[in-house]
């Protein structure tokens, strides 16, 4: 079995930053109540560490982070890297709430380049996932705001279109959707938003292509969307089989052909000791029976 382990991948410094914002925060404040408003990435096992050292995440896939933040009463909230509404900011501070923002600085690029665009008189075709965080912070800004997830493009009569994305799509996805509105929209202004971590992660893998590899494994989280995307760019890598796990216990190595060729990458909120336990374990360097041991995620 020959094991290639893609680089770049694993954290992003997005994600990095906002991990390190949250344990700086319980060093500084020991004894305060601390909540994270929704996850703070995409990643149950990040989730768990950061329990671990007291500090809870209320998340509800439901509700908007402005319906969440009516459960936090107190204390030290955290937004999360994906960004975050004004309103919902106006709205902790108005309740006295200590405000830490971890949001990733490429998704405040977005929103302060959507901002203004809106000031400007154009409507705006975001290219997003309905929900998603980073989306929802963006696409609940204003009603000319139009969230766009495949190529059912709207019918829009103001002339001045501005068109950007989330920054976790797919290259490949974001080329086709664009395409669709440039046809639709000739005079349309395009600004490709997805962040350098995502295209570099994505390219390593289409850069597998003539490499004969049987096997792709995608490390991350089922919630995260980056990690999905580096699954479905396997597929244009012309790799055979390509398998997303949470972890190595979610691998069968007695079900994989022992002289495969298999490629590993993770996803940008997926910690980088979960990897190397997969790496270890289809290198029968460890079974089963080893533990994750959760004070080694952060």
């Amino acid at each position: 079995m020959q094991i290639i382990k893609v680089r770049p991948q694993g954290y992003c410094g997005g994600v990095l930053k906002a991990i390190d914002m949250a344990k700086q925060a319980r060093q500084q404040y020991p004894d305060e109540k601390i909540t994270i408003l929704g996850n703070l990435v995409h990643n149950a096992y990040v989730k768990k560490a950061l329990a671990k050292e007291n500090i809870q995440t209320l998340e509800d896939p439901s509700k908007t982070r402005l319906e969440l933040l009516e459960e936090i009463d107190d204390g030290i909230v955290i937004f999360t890297a994906h960004g975050i509404h004004p309103q919902v900011k106006e709205k902790a501070l108005h309740k006295g709430l200590h405000v830490i923002d971890a949001s990733c600085p490429f998704v405040l690029q977005t929103q302060k380049i959507v901002q203004q665009k809106l000031l400007e008189g154009y409507d705006v075709f975001y290219v997003g996932k309905y929900q998603h965080p980073e989306a929802e912070s963006i696409y609940t800004l204003s009603p000319s705001v139009h969230l766009i997830q495949d190529t059912h493009i709207p019918d829009i009569t103001n002339p001045h279109i501005f068109v950007t994305n989330q920054t976790t799509m797919s290259i490949e996805d974001i080329d086709h959707i664009f395409q669709a509105i440039k046809d639709k929209y000739p005079a349309a202004v395009f600004h490709d938003e997805i962040c350098n971590a995502t295209r570099i992660r994505q390219q390593a893998i289409l850069d597998l292509k003539d490499q004969n590899i049987d096997i792709l494994i995608v490390v991350g989280d089922p919630s995260s969307n980056n990690t999905q995307k580096l699954l479905e760019i396997g597929k244009s890598a012309n790799i055979p089989l390509r398998l997303k796990v949470q972890t190595f216990q979610d691998i069968d190595r007695q079900a994989l052909d022992p002289n495969a060729k298999i490629a590993i990458t993770s996803g940008a909120s997926t910690p980088p000791y979960l990897t190397n336990q997969v790496i270890a374990y289809l290198q029968g360097k460890i079974t089963k029976k080893e533990e994750i041991q959760i004070g080694k995620i952060l």
